[in-house]
């Protein structure tokens, strides 16, 4: 589902951004809107699914998971739910993603340590229907996950220039 955000939509999430823990009133406040549009924007953010919660930002470095590595994976494709189901259950696995490419899933994982990663990469391998994987570890990030500077761009433009030709 795909909702039109407009400017106070990016000023709000950004707001929130910076400080996921600010209250309602405080965030009115600093937008200069009434507190009821706060709640009723933030309500139609998150009821169409654009804002999926608000969870604290570890930093997985400081609570010592120092190396951190993408691992692509080639399988049976007939075996692909199962394998994603299986990567579900270790806590190292950050995130999954299905891609095109040689390697079928892309796989980033958080370890404590080289030795760590080799115990966490040998795990893979023993799931059923693992074929092959190729490693790359992450020297550093620097850039982050991020998605505010899409929205920002995404409503600092006249609608207009947003939509396809023809459309």
């Amino acid at each position: 589902m795909s909702i039109k955000i407009d400017g106070l939509d990016s000023a709000l999430l950004a707001e929130l951004a910076a400080d996921p823990r600010v209250p309602i009133l405080e965030l009115a406040q600093r937008l200069g809107i009434a507190r009821n549009t706060v709640q009723a924007r933030m309500k139609r953010l998150e009821a169409s699914g654009a804002v999926r919660g608000y969870p604290p930002d570890v930093d997985l470095q400081a609570i010592g998971f120092a190396v951190h590595a993408f691992l692509g994976i080639e399988l049976n494709q007939n075996k692909m739910n199962d394998i994603v189901e299986a990567l579900r259950e270790f806590p190292n696995v950050l995130e999954v993603h299905a891609t095109t490419g040689r390697g079928d899933l892309l796989v980033r994982i958080a370890a404590r340590s080289q030795p760590d990663l080799l115990s966490i990469i040998q795990r893979v391998h023993a799931i059923p229907g693992v074929k092959h994987t190729e490693t790359m570890l992450a020297l550093a990030t620097p850039v982050e996950y991020r998605s505010l500077p899409l929205v920002e761009h995404l409503t600092s433009r006249p609608a207009e220039s947003r939509t396809s030709p023809g459309a």
